[in-house]
C-alpha cells in the first residue's frame, strides 16, 4: 500500500467496517456548532428534568413570597464593604409604601441583614421519579433568596423558569410523538400502495396543512370547559399540536417509500409471503430510519414554538401551569417593560432551548447525509 501508515490503515478500515450511527456520529462531531448546541441542549433538559430539586421554592402560589412582590433579582456575593465571607450571601429587604412614587411599593436593602446561602437544604416537598423528596440545591438560613425575582404573585421566578422548561418540553415531545407515529402510517401506507390509495391520502395531508392554526385554536380555547383542570388541558393541546404537525414529515416517508418499494428486497420479501405492514414496519422504514430522527429533531422546537405562541396570546395553556409560553404572558405589558425588566430573564432560556434544537436538527440533517461532506 505504498507510503500508508498502519494509523491511516487502521482509520480506513473503521470507516468502511463502520455501522451507520458511527458514522453519523463521527461527522456530527466535526460540527463545532452543533456539538456546542447538544450540550446547551442536554443542559437545558437536565434543569427541566431535575427542576423541582435545583429549584429552592414551589413555583405555584403555595411557594410564593408575600413580603416580595415584584422583587427584583437577589444575586449572591462573598465581599461587601463590612467585609468577605468564604460563603456567598444576600441581603435582607424592607419593603414600604412611599409618597414619592404615588405609594407604590419601594424595596430598601438592608446590608446589615446578611442571609447566608447553603446547599441540600430542606425545603418544599416535591415529587421527582414517582418518590417524593423535601431536598432543595439551595436556600438561605432564613427568609427567601430569588436569584431571577419574582412576579406580582410573589412566586419565584427562577423556579418557574425551570419547571416551564419542562413543561414545554413535555408538550413538544407528546406533540412528536403523536406527529411521528401518525406520519409512519400515513406516509407509510401511500408510500408502498400508491394509486388511488395515495391520492386520497395526498388530498386529506394538503387538507391538514391548508388549517389556520390560529382561528383554529381560537375555536377550540371556546371550546374547552373552564372547569377542566391544568392537566387535561396540557394533554388536550399536546394531542391538537401533535395533529396538525404531521403531515411534512408523511410526505417526506411517502416519498422514500415510492423509490423503496421496487427495490429487489422487497420483491425478495413479497415472494416470501410477507404482508404489507409487514414489509413497511421491518424492512422500508428501517432502511431511513436516521433521516426520520433528523426530521423529528429538526421538527421538536416548531411544535415549542407552537405551543409558546399559542400560551402568549392566551389560547394555549394558562396558570398555575408553568410553560414558556404562560411566563412570557407577563411581558406584554408597559409596566413590566419599565418597571420590571426581570421578568424577561424566561425569554432567553426560551431562545436558547430553540436554538440549541436549531443547531443539533441542522447537525443531525449534515451527519446522516453522506453526500454532505466532501470527505
Amino acid at each position: 500500500m505504498g507510503g500508508e501508515t498502519e494509523a491511516e490503515r487502521r482509520r480506513k478500515e473503521a470507516y468502511f467496517t463502520a455501522s451507520q450511527r458511527q458514522l453519523i456520529w463521527a461527522r456530527f462531531r466535526r460540527n463545532r456548532a452543533a456539538m456546542i448546541a447538544g450540550t446547551v441542549l442536554l443542559l437545558l433538559i437536565l434543569m427541566g428534568v431535575f427542576a423541582p430539586f435545583l429549584s429552592p421554592y414551589d413555583p405555584t402560589v403555595k411557594g410564593r413570597d408575600k413580603d416580595y412582590l415584584n422583587g427584583a433579582p437577589q444575586i449572591p456575593r462573598f465581599c461587601d464593604e463590612n467585609g468577605c465571607s468564604l460563603r456567598p450571601f444576600i441581603y435582607g429587604v424592607k419593603r414600604e409604601r412611599s409618597l414619592a412614587t404615588n405609594f407604590r411599593w419601594v424595596t430598601t436593602i438592608d446590608k446589615e441583614d446578611r442571609r447566608y446561602v447553603y446547599f441540600f437544604v430542606e425545603g418544599d416537598p416535591y415529587r421527582l421519579f414517582g418518590l417524593t423528596f423535601d431536598t432543595h440545591l439551595f436556600g438561605v438560613d432564613k427568609g427567601k433568596i430569588h436569584i431571577f425575582g419574582t412576579d406580582d404573585a410573589g412566586k419565584d421566578i427562577f423556579s418557574r423558569t425551570l419547571h416551564a422548561i419542562y413543561t414545554s418540553l413535555a408538550v413538544g415531545t407528546l406533540g412528536v410523538l403523536i406527529s411521528f407515529v401518525l406520519s409512519l402510517i400515513i406516509g407509510g401506507v401511500a408510500g408502498y400502495f400508491g394509486g388511488i390509495i395515495d391520492g386520497v391520502i395526498q388530498m386529506i395531508t394538503d387538507a391538514v396543512r391548508t388549517i389556520p392554526i390560529i382561528p383554529l385554536f381560537m375555536a377550540i380555547a371556546a371550546f374547552i370547559p373552564q372547569e377542566w383542570s391544568s392537566e387535561t388541558r396540557f394533554f388536550f393541546i399536546s394531542i391538537i399540536i401533535g395533529f396538525i404537525n404531521w403531515p411534512t414529515l408523511a410526505r417526506r416517508v411517502r416519498t422514500h417509500l415510492l423509490v423503496e418499494r421496487n427495490q429487489e428486497y422487497v420483491l425478495a420479501a413479497q415472494l416470501a409471503g410477507a404482508g404489507p405492514g409487514h414489509i413497511i414496519r421491518r424492512h422500508l422504514l428501517p432502511s431511513f430510519t436516521s433521516y426520520i430522527i433528523v426530521d423529528l429533531v429538526i421538527s421538536f422546537p416548531y411544535i415549542v414554538l407552537s405551543e409558546t405562541a399559542l400560551s402568549f396570546i392566551g389560547l394555549g395553556l394558562k396558570d398555575p401551569v408553568n410553560s414558556l409560553g404562560v411566563m412570557l404572558q407577563n411581558t406584554t405589558s408597559a409596566d413590566v417593560l419599565l418597571n420590571y425588566q426581570w421578568y424577561f430573564i424566561p425569554v432567553i432560556f426560551f431562545i436558547a432551548l430553540v436554538l440549541a434544537f436549531v443547531y443539533v436538527g441542522d447537525g443531525l440533517r449534515d451527519a446522516a447525509d453522506p453526500y454532505s461532506q466532501a470527505k
